[in-house]
């Protein structure tokens, strides 16, 4: 029975995974090397919990209960040694998971499960990382955390039944479906919502719409909640970009990033995190 997750990195992910791991009933801790970002964590995830009870999601009790199992840490080590679940939440650089991984390993008792939160890695290097690879999945939440439905649970070449099922348990506990999938670069979600968003950057970079006409046509013809610049932002353009060379690397020149996204990173515009991406949102309300 896993009752004891760790969330390691603070980032938009790794707080949205706190936040839902804390209202499931785990007793949860954030680990991130940051001091300020561990604030910042703290801070957003007490606004989540009020927008809960302001919305009717969580009574006032629910909340002090799911605030009183979360904490926040900066020792990774120390933070896993009872831990029955880790799940890894940071930069989508493979030396940097590599790292965390293999702390976690060599300090996490022999029975806790791993997982990645990456949305295009192999599992199975991830895996490779550590002595039990057998225990080792991902799972590929959505952003924004608290409302997306979904995670993607992804075995990799090792991963056993059990540690399947317990994934599968754990997202149940958090409020969301699931499907388990087989390792391919990518996954399902990834490899489709990457192809989408950077044609879009070849359509801005074409000149055949601006961006709110692009996201229009994509929400409104193709029914998609958010159009794929609104999601690109919201994601992260460095993020996308990222996923998009991983991409590349594996499967091919379909996936070859649009030299627009290339530039908008080098110039900083990152999206909603940077206030500037394909969008303003210096000045938005919704920002």
């Amino acid at each position: 029975m896993i009752e004891r997750l760790v969330v390691v990195g603070s980032g938009v992910m790794g707080r949205g995974i706190a936040y839902v791991g804390a209202v499931g009933g785990f007793q949860t801790i954030v680990v991130d090397i940051q001091q300020e970002q561990l604030k910042s964590a703290q801070k957003e995830i007490a606004s989540l919990f009020e927008q809960a009870v302001a919305r009717g999601k969580l009574t006032d009790s629910e909340r002090q209960e799911a605030e009183a199992r979360l904490s926040y840490s900066l020792d990774l080590a120390s933070a896993v040694r009872d831990a029955d679940l880790v799940i890894e939440a940071v930069p989508e650089k493979l030396e940097r998971k590599k790292q965390v991984f293999e702390t976690m390993d060599a300090h996490a008792p022999a029975s806790c499960y791993f997982a990645t939160n990456t949305s295009t890695m192999s599992p199975t290097e991830i895996g490779s990382f550590t002595k039990r690879p057998e225990r080792v999945i991902a799972m590929h939440f959505f952003n924004p955390v608290h409302k997306m439905k979904l995670v993607e649970i992804i075995r990799g070449l090792e991963t056993s039944d059990e540690t399947a099922q317990v994934a599968k348990e754990v997202a149940k506990r958090m409020g969301k479906e699931t499907v388990v999938v087989n390792e391919f670069p990518g996954f399902v979600t990834s490899r489709i919502s990457a192809l989408v968003g950077n044609e879009a950057f070849y359509m801005l970079q074409e000149g055949v719409g601006t961006p709110e006409e692009i996201d229009k046509a994509i929400k409104l013809g193709l029914n998609f909640p958010m159009g794929p610049f609104e999601l690109a932002d919201l994601v992260g353009l460095d993020t996308r970009l990222n996923n998009l060379n991983y991409l590349h690397e594996k499967l091919g020149e379909k996936y070859r990033p649009a030299p627009l996204l290339e530039q908008y990173v080098k110039a900083g515009r990152l999206g909603r995190k940077t206030g500037r991406g394909v969008y303003d949102y210096t000045n938005r309300e919704d920002s």
